[in-house]
């Protein structure tokens, strides 16, 4: 008896580290894939934002070295434009979310009686996919010209003054986020809403509710993973976004974003450690965003 018990106990402890074992060989492609492909980056960006010039060398080359005034620099150079793209991307990220809910609260709940409709709108959602995000933002572009329809009806009927015009300023970088990014808020919030009990609604329906309360009290608290979600995944890419805001698509000098100054600090004046700086101050004031953000929401889980 007491060989068999010892035995039995001996199985149990085996399987779950037999268990742990397999985990972690499943989980290693994964690590591997974020060691080399996320880690490392991060690692030489961070390296390259202390840089600073070699003195003996030509323009664009660097050394290794520890100089931390790179990143006072480059915050004291771009702050506006920093502030500008958290502007816009709060703007945005408040448009889509506006924008997408109707959208997903009628294919989610609406339209579940009828799942070719629902079917029919999720593709919908998600044509703009199938299209490069640069040649969208470039159609927009021609649509909003000074030639373009738009434009040219504004002026007619003088919402725009005669001299007026849409590229190039803030309407339009927002305008161009928000259309970007809708489907990223959409899909998130269909995702919790299409599984939204609907009961719930009918109980506080039965209890006399007005249709705004059930939709504050009931609808809004049960979707709020995916309000999160939505939110999380539109204002992280919106506010490092620099497509929308340049002067070859729907922006100007005079809206340019963070995500700008980066790509001309990297691609044209090779100021490598002034854009590496730059890309780890976004990287760090969207950390901290979001964990208040998901810290005051109560969706720690998420993340």
């Amino acid at each position: 008896m007491a060989f068999t018990a010892f035995a039995s106990q001996t199985t149990v402890e085996q399987a779950p580290r037999k268990r742990s074992f397999v985990a972690l060989v499943l989980l290693l492609p994964g690590i591997a894939y974020l060691l080399l492909f996320f880690l490392t980056p991060l690692i030489s960006l961070v390296i390259t934002s202390f840089q600073e010039p070699d003195l003996y060398g030509d323009i664009g080359d660097y050394v290794t070295a520890f100089r931390w005034e790179n990143y006072v620099d480059a915050v004291g150079e771009y702050w506006p434009l920093i502030l500008r793209a958290f502007g816009y991307a709060l703007v945005a990220t408040v448009l889509a979310l506006v924008i997408s809910y109707p959208i997903a609260y009628f294919i989610g709940v609406k339209a579940r009686r009828f799942p070719l409709l629902q079917s029919l709108l999720l593709t919908l959602v998600i044509a703009p996919f199938f299209i490069s995000f640069l040649l969208r933002t470039l159609a927009w572009k021609q649509i909003m010209s000074d030639e373009g329809p738009v434009v040219v009806f504004l002026k007619s009927i003088a919402v725009l003054p005669s001299d007026g015009h849409l590229t190039g300023t803030a309407f339009s970088v927002i305008f161009g986020l928000t259309y970007n990014f809708i489907p990223f808020m959409t899909l998130p919030l269909y995702a919790t809403l299409e599984r939204l009990d609907t009961r719930y609604l009918e109980a506080g329906a039965d209890l006399y509710a007005s249709p705004f309360t059930v939709f504050r009290t009931v609808t809004v608290p049960l979707s709020m993973p995916g309000i999160v979600s939505g939110t999380l995944l539109t204002f992280i890419p919106a506010a490092g976004d620099y497509i929308n805001a340049s002067r070859d698509f729907l922006g100007s000098s005079s809206t340019a974003m963070v995500g700008n100054a980066i790509e001309a600090n990297f691609l044209v004046l090779q100021n490598y450690p002034a854009a590496a700086a730059l890309s780890i101050v976004l990287m760090a004031v969207i950390l901290v965003i979001v964990g208040v953000y998901v810290r005051r929401t109560g969706t720690e889980d998420l993340v």
